[in-house]
Formats: structure tokens, sequence, C-alpha cells
């Protein structure tokens, strides 16, 4: 009796191991196709990706840093002032690719940047290209101002935001913050932090941009 007791015991967790088995693989197996499915619906469309693709080869270089959306997304309505301190929109510049460019005056890599933004304006400013350098200082325009003059600044115009709402509305966590925006008024990308904006490798960057 024990026999037959222990060859049926044998037997019975044979059983249960190929169940096992053959369980684990139908849920391996499963596993699998739900992975490739999570990764078909979450990776971007063949057509973004090929669009995509041209224009992020343009980041490299002294704009390395750059990072291009899959699709430009529209800018928010901000407002900001000009010199004479009349209310600017990035509506205001339709028509005109736009360097939108965050900074402060407390802000020391954004000062080391100002030269290279001036004389990018001047390189490349035109009727359909613009830098639109706006100060965030919050006491106002002067100190501002008084800065730009101080290192002879002679291409960029003068807009401000003391009230903050383009770094808030433009999600800008670290200053400087630069983007890049079609004639549209659609973000193409943006860098933060401060980079050679004069340099060749920008230059691509705005020409491609302006085609």
């Amino acid at each position: 009796m024990r026999v037959w007791f222990l060859v049926g015991g044998i037997t019975a967790a044979a059983a249960a191991v190929v169940a096992m088995q053959g369980s684990t693989a139908g849920f391996v197996h499963s596993m699998g196709t739900a992975q490739e499915r999570g990764a078909s619906a979450s990776g971007p469309a063949p057509a973004e990706t090929a669009a995509a693709a041209p224009a992020a080869r343009l980041s490299t270089g002294k704009l390395a840093a750059f990072v291009y959306n899959p699709s430009p997304e529209p800018v928010p309505e901000f407002p900001f002032f000009d010199a004479e301190k009349h209310t600017q929109t990035i509506a205001s510049h339709k028509g005109k690719v736009v360097l939108l460019n965050l900074w402060a005056t407390w802000c020391a890599p954004c000062r080391e940047e100002m030269p290279a933004l001036d004389r990018l304006q001047k390189d490349l400013g035109s009727d359909k290209f613009e830098v639109v350098a706006v100060s965030v200082d919050k006491n106002g325009f002067d100190a501002a101002r008084k800065f730009l003059e101080g290192i002879d600044v002679k291409s960029l115009r003068y807009y401000s935001d003391p009230t903050g709402l383009a770094r808030a509305q433009l999600r800008a966590i670290g200053m400087p913050t630069t983007l890049l925006v079609d004639a549209e008024g659609r973000e193409i990308g943006r860098l933060m932090g401060p980079a050679e904006w004069d340099s060749p490798d920008a230059k691509r960057l705005i020409e491609a941009a302006l085609e």
C-alpha cells in the first residue's frame, strides 16, 4: 500500500509541476505581448519620429542641450512690456521666428550670455527673426535697463516682465531659459541654461527654423 501511495504522490507532484510550467509559460508570453503593446502605445508614432529626427540632429556642439518638442506646442499668451511700457505677447510677434530668452540681472549665466544674444540679433535679426530677451527682474525696468546699457547692448530691444508670469507660464524652472518659437507662435524646443547663441551651431538652429 505504501508503494502505491508513494507512486501516486510522485505522479500527482509531476502533474502539478507540468501544470505550473504551462501556466508560467503562458504568463510570460502574455506579459511579453503586453509589454510590446505598451511600448507601441507609449512610443512616438513613426511619422513623428521621422519628422523630429532631422531637426534633432541640430542639437549638437554648443547647442547640444537644446531639446526639441516632438511637435510644436502653442506658447502661453502671458503679457510683458517693451521699453515704452506697452503690453506685448508672443502673438505680437506672430509672423516672426522668435528666440524667447528669460533672464535677470541677478542671474550670472544670464548676464554672461547677453552679449552673444545681442550679436545673434545683429547678425540674423530681420522682419522674419528676432531675439526677444525678457527681463524678469521684480524691481522693475530700471535695473535691467541700466545693466544692458552698461554692457553696451545695441541690437536687442528691451523687454520686461516684473510680474513673474512669464516664468510661471513657461514652466521655467531655471535661469536662463530660452525657447525657439516658430512664426505661428508655437514652441519648437527649448534650452535650459546658458549657450553661445552667436556660435555657428546656434545660427544653424535658427536658420533651420526659418526655412
